[in-house]
């Protein structure tokens, strides 16, 4: 069991919209693929992986390319056992250019609630340093740090 489960409510798909964003920001490929199905199906952009082996491969190579990784996620919309959220994240490359991440993902749950689809579309944005919006120690977003609505993204 993953709680929150589905059918969402308000407070529960916010809950479960924040909890995916701490885990993504540990940046830690195995405590993330913890809350997808062993045969969790993803379109994340041009890749279609299949299962957390699969997923948890995709993870190691993202965050061995987007350092000082820092993501944002918001609830978008929600019904059922669906959530919709739009994100943000901000990163650079190995050479020092740093970009922003715009997208949004359509999630589907499990009774249990593990995450069985998940589909995103991204786009980058390349920034200059000085353009950066997300300052906060690297790990879990602080509750104070202002959401993407109040950032204006």
């Amino acid at each position: 069991m993953r709680p929150p489960l589905p059918p969402f409510s308000l407070e529960s798909a916010t809950q479960k919209v924040r909890l995916a964003e701490d885990a993504w920001n540990s940046r830690d490929p195995d405590r993330v693929v913890g809350v997808y199905t062993d045969d969790t199906v993803w379109r994340n952009r041009a890749e279609f992986p299949v299962g957390r082996e699969q997923v948890h491969a995709l993870l190691t190579r993202k965050w061995a390319r987007e350092l000082d990784y820092r993501l944002i996620k918001e609830l978008w919309a929600f019904t059922g056992n669906r959530i919709a959220v739009r994100f943000a994240y901000e990163w650079h490359d190995d050479s020092g250019h740093w970009f922003r991440s715009y997208g949004n993902e359509n999630w589907e749950f499990t009774d249990e609630g593990l995450m069985r689809r998940r589909f995103a579309s991204i786009n980058d944005l390349p920034i200059a340093e000085s353009a950066r919006l997300f300052f906060w120690p690297l790990g879990r977003r602080p509750d104070e740090h202002p959401s993407l609505s109040d950032l204006g993204l």
